[in-house]
């Protein structure tokens, strides 16, 4: 199984200039990549005056979200890998990729990257509000635990299938530009239903900038489920013990 490679990592580990360097890549990935997609969302209310989502509004969000975290992994990829995602990292982690002390570095980074990127919306938009992720109506905490296990093991796998897997070659553009449509895919499928995060990061920092927590928990034990199980699967089924050896965590 993966998980038996999960390393802790050395106490030290954290104030390396190479894990720094890619915490803050952590961090300026999320913010750039939060500032565009909660931004395109507060842009559609100040044009509809805050009225209903419409079909056009779910299209503009996936499109505004592909296309940022496109831009935030392909800028992060060489530095920190580009995970720009708390579960993405967590992933990583339960397959031997990234040691447990950096891993909480990634964490720290990307939350207060989306916190920070929350709090220059407010203010540059004359304190428009930073809506936190909510469910729909008819969908149950557990409903939306189910969306986001499912889209969360979409986006991880495709991680591992296009920046992880040692046999992936050279994919240049390829693992930005797939991991950015899984997200926009997985926005148009579960948008309307719990607003599609399938990033605890993401889900973070509107909800400290407006403190809104109600189902936040959601956000984060979906994200988490679907990334393990995509990372165990993927690891398991198609990399195998033979020919896999532990990533650096900047190799994807």
């Amino acid at each position: 199984m993966a998980i038996y490679r999960i390393a802790i990592g050395n106490p030290g580990e954290a104030s390396q200039p190479d894990a720094i360097r890619a915490a803050f890549a952590e961090f300026f990935s999320m913010l750039i990549f939060v500032f565009a997609g909660e931004g395109s969302g507060m842009a559609f209310n100040k044009l509809t005056e805050n009225g209903a989502t419409t079909p056009s509004g779910l299209v503009a969000a996936a499109l505004a979200h592909a296309f940022a975290l496109f831009v935030a992994v392909s800028v992060g990829a060489n530095i920190s890998g580009g995970h720009v995602n708390p579960a993405v990292t967590f992933g990583a982690f339960i397959g031997g990729n990234i040691t447990l002390l950096r891993a909480i570095l990634y964490w720290i980074a990307q939350l207060v990257g989306s916190v920070v990127a929350c709090l220059l919306l407010k203010f540059a938009t004359g304190g428009l509000e930073t809506a936190a992720f909510a469910l729909s109506s008819g969908v149950s905490s557990w409903n939306a635990v189910v969306f986001e296990i499912v889209m969360t093991f979409g986006l991880v796998y495709t991680v591992y299938a296009t920046a992880v897997d040692p046999k992936k070659g050279n994919v240049g553009i390829i693992a930005p530009l797939a991991i950015g449509f899984i997200v926009g895919a997985n926005i148009l499928a579960g948008g309307a239903f719990d607003g599609a995060s399938m990033n605890p990061a993401v889900s973070f920092g509107p909800a400290v900038v407006s403190w809104t927590w109600t189902n936040h928990w959601v956000y984060w034990v979906g994200p988490f489920i679907g990334a393990a199980i995509a990372a165990i699967v993927y690891d398991n089924i198609f990399i195998g013990e033979p020919t896999h050896q532990p990533l650096p965590s900047n190799d994807f």
